[in-house]
């Protein structure tokens, strides 16, 4: 089985019968779009919905963004022959898992769940909020994922660094 790993700012699109597009979110979101009839669909993974409208945004750092990875999805998307219409949509992410940095995670979720409301987008799966991570992998040309909830426990433990050892000296 292909794996194609993304991170925030991708995306990819796959008609391959074979193949897993993965990644790991915690407040970002990434969304899951497919046609069913075409078998093909494809994934994004957003940092935030969109930037403020006095923002002046590098257009190198708009990848960052869920408004401009939306329409990198779409168009690619629909360039490979998949109708707007037909699209479905799997939403995941949107943990808020830091208590100082507010609301991240909720704005993107909201944010995905707009977008497609207003696009006119069938969502037919939200494993949103919450404050874990989550690690999602997506079988493009079925339209089906797995979403597993990685826990802060289940991480392994940090290593902790050795202790320096006492009354040597190394000269560099």
């Amino acid at each position: 089985m292909a794996r194609i790993p993304i991170i925030q700012g991708e995306y990819a699109v796959s008609d391959q019968p074979d193949t897993v597009i993965t990644t790991i979110l915690g407040s970002c979101v990434s969304v899951c779009l497919y046609d069913r009839q075409a078998k093909l669909g494809g994934m994004n993974h957003f940092l935030l919905g969109k930037p403020a409208n006095d923002q002046v945004i590098n257009p190198r750092d708009m990848q960052r963004y869920g408004v401009h990875a939306m329409e990198l999805l779409i168009n690619d998307l629909m360039r490979r022959g998949v109708e707007r219409r037909r699209l479905a949509a799997h939403l995941y992410g949107g943990a808020n898992m830091m208590s100082g940095l507010g609301r991240i995670g909720t704005d993107n979720a909201e944010f995905a769940i707009g977008f497609l409301e207003m696009e006119g987008i069938t969502l037919v799966h939200t494993d949103l909020g919450g404050t874990c991570a989550r690690k999602l992998e997506f079988m493009p040309c079925e339209g089906r994922a797995r979403c597993i909830a990685v826990s802060a426990d289940a991480a392994p433990p940090m290593r902790q660094p050795e202790a320096p050892k006492t009354g040597e000296v190394e000269l560099f």
